[in-house]
């Protein structure tokens, strides 16, 4: 079983917390195909998989604006009890508990037992205004996925009819 918790962006205080019991991977973005959806400006659509191999679990960096532990940026680390992540520098804070037996109180977080591809679609909070006024360097940060290169530029690129507009 793994166990997904928005904390506060200020206080660390549980926002929502998701559970699944059977998954072999878990994907966290903003598509609405993830099995965690965050609506935040800087969450890629494919941010982190979280995968299990036997028991223990990993967490991958699929996002462009980078996902970090202790305020260093990651790829891919393996997943320990009470691990908190940021997805980017500015972005959500996710604690992740792994084990066989949550705590009781996570009735009072807000849960969500999620199915596979049962999704709940939050809006993650933000911590302040300067979020959507950031700027974002040209150079492209680590853990770039090449399928996020790829649709980014699809969208940027495509020429529409005058009937699509």
């Amino acid at each position: 079983m793994i166990k997904l918790t928005l904390l506060h962006p200020l206080q660390s205080i549980p926002v929502r917390s998701w559970i699944f019991d059977d998954e072999q991977v878990v994907r966290i973005g903003r598509s609405t195909e993830n099995h965690v959806v965050l609506f935040s400006a800087v969450v890629s659509r494919r941010h982190i998989e979280l995968r299990r191999s036997g028991i223990t679990w990993e967490l991958i960096n699929l996002g462009t604006n980078g996902t970090y532990l202790d305020g260093k940026p990651i790829a891919k680390v393996p997943i320990v009890d009470g691990l908190i992540v940021h997805l980017a520098r500015s972005g959500p804070k996710i604690q992740i508990n792994v084990g066989p037996n949550q705590s009781s109180s996570s009735a009072q977080l807000g849960q969500i037992s999620a199915k596979e591809r049962d999704s709940k679609v939050i809006h993650a909070p933000s911590e302040g205004t300067l979020l959507s006024t950031m700027p974002i360097s040209e150079q492209k940060e680590i853990g770039t996925s090449r399928e996020e290169e790829d649709l980014t530029e699809a969208e940027n690129t495509r020429s529409y009819s005058e009937e699509e507009y």
